[in-house]
């Protein structure tokens, strides 16, 4: 019991244990192997939640892969890529390139998950679209062994994605507001259990925000997020019983406290709509990122949901316009002998709509301008900021230095006027 307890207390402990165990190789040490999992099976078993899988659509609460995976889901205050579509509908509206992302994912056994997502940026408003296909294959045998029939059991979701940063500026990220319609379906053949397919009709609506916060490097970007989101807000239309969706309220962190690194944490609230069905037990997420070349970045991710906490580990390769995203989880129910728990994101990277090359025009008269000046050229330096904001009226250091300049110039004015009184 005392280390029931203890692993209680410290369920972190038990994870890297699992960590340790998924690098070492089961077939070299059977017996030890076994009773070491057994051991930790029975620890984390005081840590399971007993109103686990009470809800609907367990495609809704399986991550579609990609970085949100490899950071052990927190991800709802980050937008740095596709997968943020599982994570937060606001992060569209500050999304950095247009996105067309595909995922698969060896969930368990032969259990697979594949998923497409598209999302673009006009400015600040972030528009997307998504979709994600579980599926099982069945076969169905009688009493003497013979095959009756083949079919897949399967649930699909469908979402479309629309975010605007509200009051955003040069020195204010702004505040992001998104939502996320989505409809699910979950198709179970006749063959195997008439009248138990099911659909529903529901939404995730988040906002975002960002700050700067102890920021040891120089950046436009601020380094410190927080984001607000309820997931799968809706209700199931058809269904055999009355079932729940997995609705959940969740909030996140991410920080940047130098430029390679990223660190994000998630608690999520679990509830359901349905009064007399009891919602799950809050969950905990932690994921780093961290960037080690301009092409390579890793990451990693711990999340603890009930008895089966999941770590994961991500690579992500970028090119030109191309990026590869490799994730592998490791909880209680991986397998060794097949290799499961694998996903491969492949995401093509379709540019920023020309936002990249607008802010280096900007930036260069702008520059153009504080030389104008230093020169003491007043009317140039007018020129060249109203140039600057013609393209950017939110740049503020160039509203700033026109000002200044304004104001220089109508000093000027009145000092030879002075002169010519005195003369």
């Amino acid at each position: 019991m005392k280390y029931i307890e203890y692993g209680m207390k410290h369920p972190l402990l038990y994870t890297l244990i699992l960590l340790l165990i998924g690098t070492t190789p089961p077939a070299l040490f059977p017996e030890e192997f076994s009773t070491t999992y057994g051991n930790i099976a029975e620890t984390l078993s005081a840590l399971s939640d007993p109103n686990t899988g009470l809800t609907i659509f367990p495609l809704l609460s399986i991550p579609i892969g990609g970085e949100y995976q490899a950071m052990g889901t927190a991800y709802t205050a980050l937008t740095r890529h596709a997968s943020f579509i599982d994570a937060n509908p606001a992060a569209s509206a500050a999304l950095p390139l247009t996105e067309l992302a595909l995922y698969h994912n060896d969930w368990i056994a032969d259990t697979n998950i594949e998923g497409v997502v598209y999302t673009i940026r006009f400015d600040d408003l972030g528009i997307g679209a998504a979709g994600k296909f579980l599926y099982v294959p069945f076969t169905q045998y009688d009493a003497w062994g013979n095959r009756l029939a083949t079919g897949y059991y399967s649930e699909t979701v469908i979402g479309f994605n629309v975010a605007y940063n509200f009051f955003s500026s040069y020195d204010f990220f702004g505040i992001a507001a998104g939502i996320t319609p989505k409809i699910a379906i979950r198709s179970i053949p006749s063959v195997f259990y008439a009248d138990q397919s099911a659909f529903a009709f529901m939404a995730d609506i988040g906002i975002l925000t960002k700050v700067n916060f102890l920021k040891f490097y120089s950046s436009r970007n601020k380094n410190l997020s927080f984001g607000l989101v309820i997931k799968n807000l809706g209700i199931e239309i058809l269904a055999p019983t009355r079932e729940p969706l997995p609705t959940a309220l969740t909030t996140g962190l991410g920080y940047s406290p130098i430029r390679p690194l990223t660190i994000a944490f998630d608690f999520t609230l679990p509830f359901n709509l349905i009064p007399d069905v009891p919602a799950e037990a809050p969950s905990y997420a932690t994921g780093v990122a961290l960037t080690l070349t301009d092409f390579l970045t890793m990451q990693t991710g711990l999340l603890l949901k009930g008895g089966n906490p999941r770590i994961s580990m991500g690579t992500l390769f970028t090119m030109k316009d191309l990026s590869i995203q490799t994730t592998y989880v490791l909880d209680m129910t991986t397998q060794f002998v097949p290799l499961d728990r694998l996903s491969v994101n492949l995401t093509l990277n379709l540019g920023d709509n020309g936002r990249a090359a607008l802010q280096a025009e900007v930036d260069r008269y702008y520059l153009q301008a504080l030389e104008a000046y230093a020169r003491g050229d007043l009317e140039t330096t007018i020129a060249l900021c109203e140039k600057a904001l013609a393209l950017d009226p939110d740049f503020t250091p160039a509203r700033k230095t026109l000002l200044l300049a304004e104001e220089s110039r109508e000093l000027q004015k009145r000092m030879l006027e002075l002169q010519q009184i005195e003369g």
